[in-house]
């Protein structure tokens, strides 16, 4: 599921800076790019959550160590491409 998810926070945030570059809104391509990303981390987190459960420790071990580097960077960059529209916005008024 965070795969799909995922996806779709990427495409929305590429739609994003689209609409930014076209001229149009990109208010609700920017609001959908970061709550997909919040799902995304939401989706990982109960996979985690379900591992712990299994007690599937060499799960945990394997993949949390490298998703954590992985997630904080992912979700830095999609806050950035997310508010640079805004941001640039303000610097041409």
């Amino acid at each position: 599921m965070w795969m799909v998810l995922g996806l779709i926070a990427i495409a929305a945030t590429i739609l994003n800076l689209f609409l930014y570059f076209s001229g149009k809104d990109y208010k609700v391509a920017m609001a959908l790019g970061l709550s997909f990303t919040a799902l995304t981390m939401c989706a990982e987190y109960s996979l985690v959550s379900q591992w712990v459960k299994a007690r599937d420790w060499s799960a945990l071990e394997d993949v949390v160590p490298g998703m954590e580097k992985a997630l904080w960077v992912l979700v830095i960059v999609s806050i950035l491409l997310n508010t640079a529209p805004m941001i640039l916005g303000r610097g041409k008024k």
